[in-house]
């Protein structure tokens, strides 16, 4: 048994393509409000749901709709009222991925049901035979003696029986087929623990990532999904400060100024 820790590693964002984005813009007028973007340096993610918000009413400048007679000039304030409007549509246009690492089956199967705006590819035990059990224990676990002693001997003995079966069904034999060994490993899968840990890569637009956020880091919440969504969290801080600029972090819950974004 390997104890071991959640991780979270931000992998992907948004980058614009702004030659594109102009050869656009320079057709609707709108070319004032990317020099002003460009020059702030902002993150491209906010620029792409800015951009976004700003095309359904042609107000990247006065005049340029008859029915705008003035417009925002600072990019923060400009998502911040997309956000206290609830244009939640606008912030599906950024997608942000993570690997979520050294995370148990019991985080996987409840961050799976946020199915909306999101996509999930997981490692799969069918395939990926186990040599060792690799698990995570809470601070208030680990500071229970008695309940380690009997938790590790269980591990433990979950992991002898993995090897176990490694050699009884010659699974490391040069002559044994691909087949066999897939067969196998997925039989072997059902002697693994719930908190077994593993590794999801998990994708999720702006709206999708506010809701998760909020609800998966809630006092209700189960403690290791907070404790990830709360890595999550600051990362997105980081990326999309406008987007995230109204959440209140009390003991570890994020809550939004605004909700249904």
């Amino acid at each position: 048994m390997r104890q071991v820790e959640p991780s979270v590693e931000l992998l992907a964002k948004p980058s614009i393509d702004w030659e594109s984005m102009r050869t656009y813009l320079d057709e609707v007028g709108g070319t004032t409000w990317a020099d002003r973007v460009e020059e702030a340096d902002s993150p491209d993610a906010e620029d792409l749901l800015e951009f976004s918000g700003r095309m359904c009413y042609r107000s990247w400048e006065p005049g340029l709709n008859p029915n705008v007679s003035r417009v925002r000039t600072d990019s923060a304030q400009y998502l911040g009222n997309v956000i206290a409007s609830q244009h939640g549509s606008v912030l599906e246009h950024a997608n942000f991925t993570f690997v979520l690492h050294n995370v148990s089956r019991v985080l996987t199967h409840e961050l799976i049901r946020h199915r909306a705006g999101s996509a999930f590819s997981q490692e799969s035990l069918r395939y990926v035979r186990l040599a060792d059990i690799p698990f995570w224990f809470p601070e208030w676990a680990r500071e229970d003696s008695e309940l380690m002693e009997r938790s590790l001997k269980v591990l433990d003995t979950l992991e002898e029986h993995q090897k176990w079966m490694t050699e009884h069904f010659e699974l490391d034999e040069a002559s044994t087929k691909f087949s066999h060994k897939k067969h196998m490993t997925s039989f072997m899968r059902r002697f693994a623990p719930e908190g077994l840990a593993t590794g999801i890569v998990y994708t999720a637009n702006l709206r999708s990532l506010r809701h998760v956020i909020e609800m998966r880091t809630a006092k209700g919440a189960e403690e290791e999904i907070r404790l990830v969504f709360n890595k999550i969290g600051e990362a997105m801080r980081e990326e999309a400060p406008a987007i995230f600029s109204d959440y209140e972090v009390v003991d570890g819950e994020w809550i939004p100024g605004t909700r249904k974004a």
